[in-house]
């Protein structure tokens, strides 16, 4: 069984945007890069910031595409082609819209929900059978915000909320190694149980 050989972290480049909802994604990549040693350096041929780290016993690469969102997938196929990492060893890290702040969901396949960052990867993939790991930064109507989606996504969240998605993004980071060797299962397991 394939386990993951490249994590993207989804998110718009620029200090304007370092903090905003939309870029729990790019959040993600970097604690994973702190956790296992890893810095990022700016990659023209692949359109983002690359690192790599080890996770177990794998070298893993980690992408931020610096193409803002709607173009994410230009640099995920460059990565992703030039190194042959399947589709099925791709997990994209992206915000969620559709689950609350601190529950996060790992799945492979699916449609966009209107991402567009999920929409150009799956285009330029050829389909949508990566993998996601959905963290959740809840729905302005579901947190009774008066305020549009695309304003909501780039802004920050609350204290209360920051610390939820942080909690996600600390269970992601104890799933990886299992999603790494390929065990799937435990990885899904491993991140939907609230330690």
């Amino acid at each position: 069984m394939n386990g993951i050989g490249l994590i993207v972290g989804l998110g718009n480049p620029g200090p304007e945007h370092e903090h905003d909802r939309h870029n729990a994604g790019f959040w993600f990549v970097d604690a994973v890069a702190r956790a296992h040693g890893g810095s990022f350096a700016k990659e023209a041929k692949f359109f983002g910031e690359v690192a790599r780290v080890r996770i177990g016993h794998a070298q893993v690469w980690l992408l931020k595409p610096t193409t803002y969102m709607n173009r994410s997938g230009l640099a995920v196929a460059a990565l992703a082609g030039f190194y042959r990492v399947a589709p099925d060893q791709v997990l994209v890290a992206h915000d969620e819209l559709d689950l609350l702040p601190g529950q996060a969901k790992l799945k492979k396949g699916g449609g966009s929900a209107g991402h567009n960052g999920l929409k150009d990867i799956t285009a330029r993939l050829g389909g949508p059978g990566f993998w996601r790991l959905r963290l959740g930064i809840g729905h302005p109507r579901t947190l009774q915000l008066n305020q549009q989606v695309a304003d909501f996504v780039l802004h920050r969240p609350s204290r209360e909320d920051l610390q939820a998605i942080e909690g996600e993004i600390d269970r992601g980071l104890a799933c990886l190694p299992d999603a790494v060797a390929g065990h799937f299962e435990a990885a899904t397991m491993k991140l939907h149980t609230r330690g």
